[in-house]
């Protein structure tokens, strides 16, 4: 269908105002002008905008914001009216709702989707005999507005869903087995539907599934190798625990929108479900919790289905008996909508509490309920207005039945008031939205200033950035949806907390050592650096820790007492004749850059272990009765030199620069390579522990506890 310019103040402004006081308002400027709507030009509708619509707008915002808004939608309205001009409109064209149809056929339990289906049947069947269906079109393009939003919201999560399950699967890859190869193949099939534009709740569920089994077989096959009796640690269990509750929690949402014209329609389902929420917030919801009310509420609808269908039966019964007239046509229209929407297996409880209403006012007062049906028209539209506005259905909900009530007796009802409650909650919305978004837009500036820093943080850090983005473009959002942004507001504020205090310790590493002092250490730590060549391992190099020797001895050269031997010993290039010109052209002197270090600069091997071996009885350092209780690709490093751990190549050219950071005052180092991630405590007692793996989650399963060990 062509675009209508009178339509776009009701798209773009929906947020805000009603769509019942838009198209008054429009209707009204159209009819002082003698024309119909659809043919009010850009110029009358920008009279329209700038008086009445700023000024209704006024009432609920902020007058700078709601200029903000009506500037917004007058750009749009002479962009549209350059492109494609004023054109009528034609109420019996059903190709936009035919079209939305089989958009949305993936998502046919969708109610709006079951929805659609029966305004499109009931509308093409009112058509056929001539009748008025613009109220039908309507509604259809409302349902293919309310999809278009529930599509692009799912495809934003789903893309979040889809970049966890990817940091997952990098951690998980190495179990390998079928089971591994199962995840990755439904994550390409979820990556290509994402790059679609097409959502696959299913795959996502069993790839959230398979992932946590994955973790928890990574988490016991690293307990089960750790020699001793080790016991699987805390903080790890912790953190799959709540995994467990947040796949448990996103299958409570799935079962809670699938099912919530049934929950909404039953006061005890409702009462059940702020149960499950409360126990999801206790901690105590299992899966099998949610799978038993999943299979519970499958077997209310059908029944549910089933009483629905006889109430509407003896509903046509009670309305075939009234003599004709307009509101009994409205009344049959209404009938008819309800049997499509259940034949097309959704629920009609709407319609069928307001025809029941209607053929009650009807047998009461023939001649006269036209009035009482406008307005119970008015308080249905109210309602479903209200479901779409963060607590405005809430506050509105007995105001609605007890109008309800007050119309069944005949007394009067001021519906404009309770409109003015939904569009003050509007305001207060559009008003949250702008500190969403306004708070969005610091986090992502922020995490830009610190995303250089490595680690498993950032990297989670930047992941919820990249959604933030996604959820900033959204347009109008829904409850559901406005709870995920404030979600995903909350952990990645508390992760940027976590990475500001990370780049402020970088901050004072600077200050304490001045940048080509901090620039230095972060090159000498950056192993995925192809010049650097620190970590290059080949088959034909000499014995492990030779390569240490900066005077660059022969392999085959003999070694004077006191030179040392043996795997990282550096100590024996001090008496080497060649130490100097050897540290000159190219001899391994990692911290010849800091401040203060300009004699070891010149003799490094000096300086560093021999410095450590000028005190007594340092030498020889004692054997460390811990070392059998070592986990796998760890190792105990002491002035300089490996004390404990299966000799390699890697961790034995890192002793040295351990002893070095050790009197720089460091502590605690963590650095990755290409293939690695690596981390060093130092006790007190000032024995450096040494461990890596292939990720950061698999480094903390493995030898977490064991690195915090004193």
């Amino acid at each position: 269908m062509n675009p209508v310019l009178s339509r776009i103040p009701v798209k773009m402004l929906g947020d805000v105002l009603s769509t019942r006081a838009l198209e008054r308002i429009i209707q009204d400027a159209a009819q002082e002008r003698r024309v119909h709507p659809a043919q009010l030009d850009a110029q009358a509708l920008e009279s329209v905008l700038k008086k009445d619509i700023y000024r209704r707008l006024q009432l609920s915002l902020p007058a700078k914001l709601a200029k903000k808004r009506v500037l917004d939608v007058l750009g749009e309205v002479q962009r549209v009216a350059a492109e494609v001009g004023t054109v009528d409109y034609v109420p019996a064209d059903l190709s936009g709702l035919e079209e939305g149809v089989r958009r949305f056929t993936l998502y046919f339990d969708w109610p709006e989707s079951q929805r659609l289906r029966g305004v499109l049947n009931m509308a093409r069947q009112e058509e056929s005999v001539g009748n008025d269906v613009s109220a039908l079109l309507q509604e259809g393009e409302s349902l293919i507005e309310q999809m278009d939003r529930r599509l692009a919201e799912g495809l934003v999560a789903q893309g979040q869903d889809l970049a966890e399950l990817r940091a997952t699967f990098e951690r998980v890859s190495a179990v390998g087995g079928r089971e591994v190869r199962r995840l990755e193949t439904l994550l390409e099939q979820v990556d290509d539907a994402q790059k679609q534009g097409m959502l696959l709740p299913g795959e996502v569920e069993r790839a959230r599934t398979l992932s946590l089994k994955l973790r928890r077989q990574l988490e016991s096959s690293v307990v089960q190798n750790t020699p001793g009796d080790a016991q699987p640690d805390p903080a790890a269990e912790a953190k799959l625990r709540a995994l467990e509750l947040e796949l448990v929690g996103r299958r409570l949402g799935d079962v809670l929108a699938e099912f919530s014209p049934l929950i909404g329609a039953r006061p005890e389902l409702e009462a059940h479900a702020a149960a499950l929420n409360d126990a999801l917030a206790g901690g105590t919801l299992t899966e099998q919790a949610v799978a038993d009310w999943q299979q519970d509420l499958s077997a209310r609808r059908g029944q549910l289905r089933s009483e629905q269908q006889a109430q509407l039966a003896e509903l046509e019964r009670q309305l075939a008996e009234l003599p004709a007239s307009g509101e009994a046509e409205k009344a049959r229209v209404t009938l008819g909508l309800a049997r499509h929407t259940l034949e097309e297996g959704g629920l009609a409880a709407d319609e069928l509490r307001d025809l029941a209403l209607a053929v009650q006012a009807l047998q009461s007062s023939p001649g006269g309920a036209s009035e009482t049906l406008r307005q119970q028209r008015e308080l249905s539209e109210l309602e479903r207005s209200a479901r779409d506005v963060s607590g405005a259905g809430e506050e509105l909900a007995p105001q609605i039945a007890q109008a309800r009530e007050r119309l069944q007796r005949g007394e009067d009802v001021d519906i404009d008031a309770l409109y003015a409650v939904l569009e003050r909650r509007m305001g207060q919305a559009a008003q949250e939205r702008e500190g969403l978004d306004a708070r969005a837009d610091h986090v992502v500036r922020e995490y830009d200033s610190v995303r250089d820093l490595a680690g498993e943080t950032i990297q989670k850090l930047g992941r919820l950035a990249d959604t933030l983005r996604a959820q900033r473009r959204l347009g109008q959002l829904s409850v559901q949806a406005r709870e995920r942004y404030l979600q995903t507001l909350t952990e990645a504020e508390a992760l940027l907390d976590e990475a500001r205090a990370e780049h402020a310790a970088a901050q004072e590493v600077t200050a304490s050592f001045g940048e080509d002092a901090l620039n230095g250490l972060l090159d000498i730590f950056d192993l995925e650096s192809a010049e650097s060549g620190l970590f290059d391992v080949d088959a034909s190099e000499p014995e492990p820790g030779s390569d240490l020797l900066v005077g660059g001895k022969n392999e085959d050269e003999d070694l004077r007492p006191g030179t040392g031997t043996g795997s990282g010993d550096s100590a024996g290039a001090a008496g080497s004749p060649g130490t100097a010109a050897g540290a000159d052209t190219g001899g391994f002197n990692p911290f010849a850059f800091l401040s203060g270090t300009s004699a070891a600069a010149s003799h490094p091997a000096d300086s560093l272990p021999a410095a450590a071996s000028a005190e007594p009885g340092d030498a020889a350092p004692p054997p460390l009765t811990e070392a059998q209780h070592l986990p796998e690709h760890a190792w105990l490093i002491a002035h300089g030199r490996r004390q404990a751990g299966q000799p390699d190549h890697a961790a034995e050219r890192l002793a040295p620069l351990l002893q070095s950071a050790a009197e720089l005052g460091i502590t605690r180092l963590r650095f990755e390579d290409g293939d690695w991630s690596w981390s060093a405590r130092q006790s007190p007692a000032g024995t450096w522990r040494l461990a890596r793996a292939a990720d950061a989650a698999t480094l903390e399963l493995n030898s977490g506890a064991w690195l915090k060990q004193d």
